[in-house]
């Protein structure tokens, strides 16, 4: 089936979209689907989706029209990069049921990973992540997913809804999920029993005031996912009020954007999305605002990623061995000369776990990692996927 069939054009007077010559504009750079122009993908390395269903968007309804509003505020903005060049195929609209849509966002997702196009999906409830993950199952390729999220989303309610998606991410078999990184949750929107699940899953989950106190950790964690979700939930109300389950506390505006550049520089991040964004809450368009603002940092990353992922070229980083005295241990660390980036690697002693798992034995890591290690210490992110993979 056509990319085209699964998608409505975007109206362009509709979201109010003018070129202006004397101003280099966004949206000048985006190959826009509009009526009777589906746009060539030819050389397109990055694609935006609109997803319009928000029927298990969890006290969320509403959330379906939130792509247009985010263009609205997007196309106008500057162009992030003089060699930007967007394909905006436009809006998937909602199936008979949930799960048309659901096969449809895979089968679109598929598609462009394939033809290695980084995908930008917007609207609907965040629940569409499982369509995402389905798409690199039917990739055969195992990821990490870093959720950016006051909560867990793996509620124990049987069907399939914005709050428990990663349950029934967790249920596939074969399952294709290698990592799951939660930044940013809320003890009290999530409770005891939930955080100690993440920590019996091996998962990682990191509170909302540890990051907001030390945004450069998040970096490394960002840096590692081939996924990323965002319910802009995880942003305070004050920042953020579309959203039909609001909290007063959550990240600042500008922190998700920090957030958002940082997946856009990761090489191995293939797929960012959106969700949750109610436009009836809005106030003044300022949560759709924000969030084309964090898409535009994206999308700079973006461009100037460095190509740095240390298998792709050894001649491009600086290795370096570090022996923990009276430890028997050997952590290797390497630096890329390109952007000063850290990663370390992980032993795996069973030769079948290697070779399923190799593009995840290099993790990104921040300098303080290495300093530990010099002190003689065993950095905790190491030691947590040691033991993960010799455990």
């Amino acid at each position: 089936m056509e990319l085209s069939t699964y998608f409505e054009p975007i109206d362009l007077e509709k979201i109010g979209y003018i070129s202006r010559p004397t101003f280099p504009q966004l949206g000048d750079c985006v190959l826009a689907h509009t009526a009777n122009n589906f746009p060539d993908l030819q050389g397109v390395r990055l694609a935006i989706i609109g997803i319009m269903d928000d029927r298990n968007a969890v006290m969320n309804q509403g959330c379906a029209a939130a792509a247009d509003e985010i263009r609205r505020k997007l196309y106008p903005l500057a162009q992030p990069h003089l060699e930007a060049r967007i394909a905006d195929l436009g809006n998937i609209m909602p199936g008979q049921t949930p799960e048309d849509t659901y096969y449809a966002v895979t089968e679109v997702m598929y598609k462009l990973l394939e033809h290695n196009i980084t995908v930008i999906m917007l609207g609907s409830g965040q629940d569409h992540t499982f369509a995402a993950y389905k798409a690199y199952e039917i990739l055969g390729q195992v990821i990490n997913i870093c959720s950016i999220d006051s909560r867990f989303d793996i509620d124990g309610n049987e069907g399939m809804d914005s709050r428990n998606y990663l349950k029934h991410i967790i249920m596939q078999q074969p399952n294709f999920l290698f990592g799951y990184t939660n930044i940013g949750y809320q003890s009290y929107l999530c409770g005891p029993s939930y955080i100690n699940l993440m920590e019996q899953l091996n998962f990682d989950a990191f509170r909302l005031g540890a990051i907001q106190q030390r945004m450069e950790a998040a970096e490394p964690l960002v840096r590692n996912a081939d996924l990323v979700t965002v319910d802009l939930g995880a942003v305070r109300q004050s920042d953020a009020p579309a959203n039909g389950d609001p909290s007063p506390h959550g990240f600042y505006g500008e922190q998700l954007c920090q957030l958002s550049r940082f997946a856009g520089m990761s090489d191995k991040t293939s797929c960012i999305g959106f969700f949750e964004l109610n436009p009836k809450y809005d106030i003044h368009s300022q949560t759709a605002h924000m969030t084309a603002h964090a898409l535009w940092y994206f999308i700079e990353g973006f461009y100037n990623r460095k190509s740095d992922f240390p298998n792709r070229d050894k001649q491009n980083y600086r290795r370096y061995t570090v022996e923990l005295r009276d430890q028997d241990i050997e952590i290797v660390f390497h630096k890329s000369k390109k952007s000063d980036r850290w990663w370390f690697e992980v032993p795996c002693n069973d030769v079948e776990r290697r070779e399923r798992y190799d593009r995840h034995l290099l993790v990104p890591c921040n300098y303080s990692d290495y300093e530990q290690a010099l002190n003689n210490e065993v950095p905790e992110l190491w030691w947590h996927y040691y033991q993960r993979f010799n455990g």
